[in-house]
C-alpha cells in the first residue's frame, strides 16, 4: 500500500474491527520508517495487550479501521499472480502455434514462467494449509460458542438465570456465530477459486487441446521441468485480539490485497448481509 500521508494518520484513536464485524481494539499509534511511511500500527486489544499490525492489513472505512486477515492478502496475491502466469503461458503457446520461427525465443520465456509456476505452487501449498488451519480454528470457536449457549439454556431451565439473561446470551452468541460463518464462507470461496486455477493449470499445461497446432504440442513436450527454486517464506500471519463483539455488526467489506474493494467476492457478501 506504500506510504501514508499525514492526513491518513487521522485514524489514530479509531476503533478496529475485522472484516466480519468483530471488535478488535483501538488504534493508539504508528511506527514509521526512516522515510516517514507507516510500517506498523499499534492496536490496543485490551487484555490481549498492544498488537503491532502491518499497515497493509488495515483499511480506513468510515469511522472504523478494518483489519484484513493475512491469509486473505496472501490468497488474493496468489490468485492474481497465478492467473496472470497461466494467461501468459497460454498466450505463449498461441504465439508458437501461429508462428514457428518464434519457437526458440518462446522456449526461453516459457522456462521463466514454468519456474514462476513452481514457486507459486510452493506458496499455494502453504496458503492452502493456512486456510485449512483457519477453518479448523473457526470450527472450534463455533463449538465453544454453542456449548456456552446450551449451558445458558440449562441454567435458564433450572431457574438459575432469568429468561431475559438467557435471551441476552442468545443475542450475543448469534452475532458471533454470524461473524464466524461470514469468514468461513469467504475461506471456502477462496479455496474454490484456488482449486479452479489448479484445474485450469493441469488442463492447459499437461494436455494441450486438440486444436492447438502441432508446433505448440511438440515444443511443450520438449521443454524439461526445471529444478524448483528455493522456497520463499510467507510472512507469518498477525494474530489480533479475539475480544467479544462490542459494536453492532457491520456489513463485511470485500477488500483486495491492494486495498481496493473487490467485485468478484461481492455475491456472497450481498447474500450474507441480506440474510
Amino acid at each position: 500500500m506504500g506510504s501514508m500521508s499525514k492526513e491518513d494518520v487521522e485514524f489514530i484513536g479509531k476503533q478496529v474491527k475485522d472484516m466480519y464485524g468483530t471488535y478488535i481494539g483501538k488504534v493508539i499509534g504508528t511506527i514509521t520508517d526512516i522515510d516517514g511511511s507507516v510500517q506498523t500500527v499499534g492496536v490496543d486489544c485490551g487484555s490481549e495487550g498492544l498488537k503491532q499490525v502491518p499497515f497493509e492489513q488495515l483499511v480506513v472505512q468510515g469511522q472504523y479501521v478494518i483489519f484484513i486477515p493475512r491469509w486473505r492478502l496472501d490468497a488474493q496475491r496468489l490468485l492474481r499472480e497465478k492467473g496472470l502466469t497461466l494467461r501468459r503461458i497460454r498466450a505463449l503457446i498461441d504465439i508458437v502455434s501461429e508462428n514457428d520461427d518464434m519457437k526458440e525465443d518462446a522456449e526461453l520465456i516459457h522456462e521463466k514462467y514454468k519456474m514462476k509456476l513452481l514457486t507459486l505452487d510452493e506458496t499455494e501449498k502453504k496458503i492452502k494449509d493456512k486456510l485449512e488451519q483457519r477453518l479448523a480454528d473457526l470450527d472450534n470457536q463455533l463449538k465453544s460458542i454453542r456449548m456456552l449457549r446450551f449451558d445458558a439454556k440449562l441454567q435458564n431451565k433450572s431457574n438459575e438465570i432469568s429468561d431475559a439473561k438467557y435471551e441476552s446470551v442468545k443475542t450475543h452468541t448469534v452475532e458471533i456465530i454470524e461473524h464466524i460463518e461470514h469468514e468461513k464462507a469467504e475461506i471456502v470461496n477462496i479455496q474454490r477459486r484456488i482449486n479452479d486455477l489448479s484445474v485450469d493449470n493441469m488442463e492447459r499445461t499437461e494436455s494441450p487441446k486438440q486444436d492447438v497446432h502441432s508446433a505448440a504440442v511438440s515444443y511443450l513436450g520438449k521443454v524439461e521441468t526445471p529444478s524448483p527454486q528455493p522456497k520463499t517464506p510467507i510472512p507469518a500471519g498477525v494474530v489480533v485480539g479475539n475480544s467479544n463483539s462490542q459494536t453492532p455488526t457491520q456489513k463485511p467489506v470485500a477488500i483486495g490485497a491492494d486495498g481496493e474493494e473487490e467485485p468478484q467476492d461481492s455475491d456472497w457478501l450481498k447474500r450474507i448481509s441480506s440474510s
